[in-house]
């Protein structure tokens, strides 16, 4: 597809500088685009590469000054990466268009209505008394458990399996290899030491607008729900474990994994590769950088890092003397050899 700066300005509501019949038919970084390429500039320190940049189009948060020359037509819009974006949502969906259909083979357990405007994919299986809303999208090979629900304009791509019970909600998206409601992590040892499994039955809750990214699970509770709240976004190979609270709007990174029965509040980020002890509390907007562990509630927003976690900035400080440990051993071993 081609556009011009003239179209993409109309859609996105931006200023020009320049040639507004300018045309673009891909995208690239600004360091690297070239002639007939969009790019966008969200960040001042970036701002170095505008005069030299290849690109025909650049998206510019308006904020950014910038006096120089550049080859390149702007588009000054209020936020540059949430416009490009927008453009790239539209390239996306023309790309990998919404499908409608039942393709065979499939197996969908007598009784269930599939809506005219929803897509089933060769291989997929239906299980009984499943709900599908309109316009739902199950890609080949997904299974979906008995008595599951999935909301309106769900995709659930190739290779997804939600077990018996699980509800998903409106406008999600759940990537390949995704698990929702496997058995929680429980057992209990008897005199013997014998580990004998807690049978659990419980569910998952999914609410709407939530994504979950590939080779993510998330165990179905033992008494009750794990709930994943409204708008939180998943990353793959995320774990998540029995009735957890994933609070709304949060981000949880590759590899994050929450222990049994915590509760993370709203508005968090957990960075790649965080670990969460279960039976604690997280206070809404908390920052946790990559590797923290949390070990005990947090009751104050904030950010932190480190295993256990600290206040970020005394982390850092924290890491600056560890790094010269060794040294400062060197010269206590002297100090305390010269008093001798």
């Amino acid at each position: 597809m081609e556009f011009s700066a003239q179209q993409i300005s109309l859609l996105l509501g931006g200023k020009i500088t320049g040639d507004a019949n300018r045309k673009v038919s891909d995208v690239g970084s600004i360091e690297s685009a070239k002639e007939g390429q969009l790019t966008f500039l969200c960040d001042a320190k970036y701002i170095h590469h505008l005069p030299t940049t290849q690109a025909s189009v650049v998206l510019m948060t308006a904020s950014i000054p910038f006096e120089g020359d550049t080859s390149a037509t702007i588009i000054r819009v209020e936020n540059a990466r949430a416009a490009m974006g927008q453009l790239l949502t539209l390239v996306a969906k023309a790309m990998n268009p919404t499908k409608q259909g039942i393709e065979q083979p499939s197996y969908i357990s007598e009784g269930v209505i599939v809506p005219e405007d929803a897509y089933i994919g060769a291989f997929a299986y239906i299980g009984k008394n499943v709900q599908l809303g309109k316009g739902v999208q199950i890609y080949p090979h997904a299974y979906i458990g008995d008595n599951v629900q999935v909301g309106d304009n769900t995709i659930i791509y190739s290779g997804v399996k939600i077990y018996y019970n699980c509800i998903i909600g409106k406008d999600c998206i759940l990537h390949a290899g995704a698990v929702i409601g496997a058995d929680g992590f429980g057992f209990e040892p008897d005199t013997n030491k014998l580990n004998h499994k807690l049978p659990q039955i419980g569910n998952v809750i999914i609410e709407d607008d939530v994504e979950i990214g590939a080779n993510t699970t998330i165990d179905r509770a033992m008494m009750g729900s794990t709930i994943v709240r409204y708008n939180a976004k998943l990353d793959n190979l995320v774990q998540v474990g029995h009735n957890v609270e994933v609070g709304e709007s949060d981000f949880l990174c590759a590899q994050v994994g929450i222990a049994g029965s915590s509760k993370i509040g709203s508005h968090c980020i957990l960075a790649g590769q965080v670990g969460v002890a279960g039976h604690l509390e997280i206070a809404p907007g908390c920052v946790f950088g990559a590797q923290s562990g949390i070990p005990s509630s947090v009751k104050k927003p904030g950010m932190y890092q480190g295993s256990p976690i600290i206040d970020a900035m005394n982390w850092r400080r924290s890491t600056v003397g560890f790094k010269n440990l060794p040294d400062i051993m060197h010269r206590l071993s002297a100090l305390e050899k010269n008093l001798q």
